[in-house]
C-alpha cells in the first residue's frame, strides 16, 4: 500500500546551505538558518498562508537555487585553488595562512549570505571586526585586498557577477590617523652595539644565518633556499643569481652580492654532501634572536631589521642607488624608507641656518 502524503509540509534542511526549507506546491521556500526560532516562525508562517488559500511570497519561493554560492561556499572553493597556487618548495607559502586569517571573520559574519549580495557594507564590517583584532592598519587594508581577490577569482569562474566584485573595488583603505587600526612602529637601523650583544647569545648555526642577512642585506628566504650551485665564486665579489625569490613570478632577476665578510661566512659553512647553504627552519632565527634580546637586554630585533640595518648603511655610505641594488627593490622608492644620515645633517642645517 503506498504511502500516504502528509497534509502538513515538512520543515526540513538544505545541505548545501545549511538553511531550512519547506516544499509547497513544489517550489521550495528558504527560511533562514536551520533550527532556528526566525525559521521555525517563517515556517508557521508559509504553511499557515498556503492551508488558508493564501499566495506564497515569491521572494521567499525563489530560494538559494538562483542566488549561486553562499559566501562560505565561495571561500572554500578559492581556499582550495590557493592552496595549489601559493606554493613555494612544494609547500603553501604564508599567503595561504594570510587568506585562511581574513576569511575566518568573513564566514563566522556573513557565511549564508549569497556571495553575490555580499557588498561594501558587509566587507566594511568585516573590516571592522578585523580591527577589533587588533590587526594594524596596514593588515587590515591587505586583508580586504585578499577578501576582494576571492570575488574576482570567483568573477575569472563564472560563479558571481562581475558587479559583486567591482561593487567591493568602492571600499577606500584605512587611512593613517584616520581610523582606529594601530599603525606599526617603522622599522629602525639596530645600533651595533645591540647586535654584536644578541649574536653573542646564538648558537653557531643560527650565529652564520644572523651573519649572511647582517653582511649581505638579503631576506631571509633568500638566504634559506640558497643552494651551492647558485654562487659565482670567480671574481672578488661573489655573486649568486637567485632562481626563487619574491618577484621572481613577475620576471624579475634577484642577485646577491657576497663581499669579504659574508664570504667567510660561506667558507665556514661548506660542507660535503649539502646542497642549501643554510638548513634552518623558517622560524628558528626569529625565535633565537627574541630569546637572545631578551638575554641581551636589548629592545627586541628580528631578522628583517639586519635587512634594514644592511640597507641603511649602504645608503649612508655609498647612496640610494646602491641601496636600491643591494636590497634588491624594484624602485627607489621602496628604499627611501630607509634612515638616513641625511636627516641628521638636514636637522644640523635648520638649527645652524633657520
Amino acid at each position: 500500500m503506498p504511502r500516504q502524503k502528509s497534509a502538513i509540509p515538512s520543515y526540513l534542511l538544505h545541505k548545501p546551505t545549511g538553511q531550512a526549507r519547506v516544499r509547497i506546491c513544489g517550489r521550495d521556500h528558504y527560511l533562514g538558518a536551520y533550527g532556528t526560532e526566525e525559521s521555525r516562525r517563517r515556517y508557521g508562517e508559509l504553511v499557515s498562508q498556503s492551508s488558508n488559500g493564501l499566495p506564497v511570497d515569491p521572494v521567499a519561493a525563489a530560494g538559494p537555487q538562483d542566488s549561486g554560492p553562499s559566501v562560505a561556499e565561495l571561500v572554500l572553493t578559492y581556499l582550495k585553488h590557493a592552496e595549489t597556487y601559493y606554493v613555494k618548495d612544494g609547500k603553501p607559502t604564508d599567503e595561504v595562512h594570510c587568506f585562511r586569517s581574513a576569511v575566518k571573520s568573513l564566514v563566522t559574519l556573513f557565511g549564508m549570505l549569497p556571495a553575490k549580495d555580499f557588498g561594501p557594507l558587509q566587507l566594511q564590517s568585516v573590516r571592522t571586526q578585523f580591527i577589533a583584532n587588533g590587526w594594524t592598519r596596514r593588515f587590515c587594508n591587505a586583508s580586504v585586498n585578499r577578501l576582494r581577490r576571492i570575488w574576482k577569482w570567483g568573477v575569472s569562474q563564472a560563479l558571481i557577477p562581475v558587479t559583486s566584485w567591482q561593487a567591493l573595488t568602492a571600499v577606500s583603505p584605512l587611512k593613517q590617523g584616520k581610523c582606529d587600526a594601530p599603525d606599526r612602529p617603522k622599522r629602525q637601523a639596530v645600533p651595533e652595539a645591540d647586535i654584536v650583544a644578541v649574536r653573542e647569545h646564538l648558537t653557531p648555526r643560527c650565529r652564520d644565518f644572523f651573519d649572511l642577512l647582517r653582511w649581505t642585506g638579503a631576506r631571509p628566504s633568500e638566504i634559506r633556499t640558497l643552494e651551492w650551485s647558485m654562487l659565482d665564486r670567480t671574481g672578488p665579489v661573489w655573486t649568486a643569481n637567485l632562481i626563487e625569490h619574491k618577484t621572481a613570478d613577475k620576471g624579475k632577476s634577484r642577485v646577491i652580492h657576497f663581499g669579504p665578510r659574508a664570504q667567510e661566512v660561506l667558507k665556514r659553512l661548506k660542507r660535503k654532501g649539502s646542497t642549501r647553504v643554510i638548513t634552518i627552519g623558517p622560524d628558528t632565527l626569529s625565535e633565537a634572536m627574541r630569546d637572545a634580546c631578551v638575554v641581551a637586554k636589548v629592545k627586541p630585533f628580528t631578522p628583517y631589521h639586519l635587512r634594514h640595518t644592511h640597507g641603511t648603511l649602504v645608503r649612508d655610505s655609498i647612496g640610494i642607488e646602491s641601496a636600491q641594488a643591494a636590497l634588491g627593490h624594484a624602485s627607489a622608492d621602496m628604499t627611501a624608507v630607509y634612515t638616513t644620515k641625511m636627516d641628521a645633517l638636514a636637522s644640523a642645517a635648520a638649527a645652524k641656518c633657520g
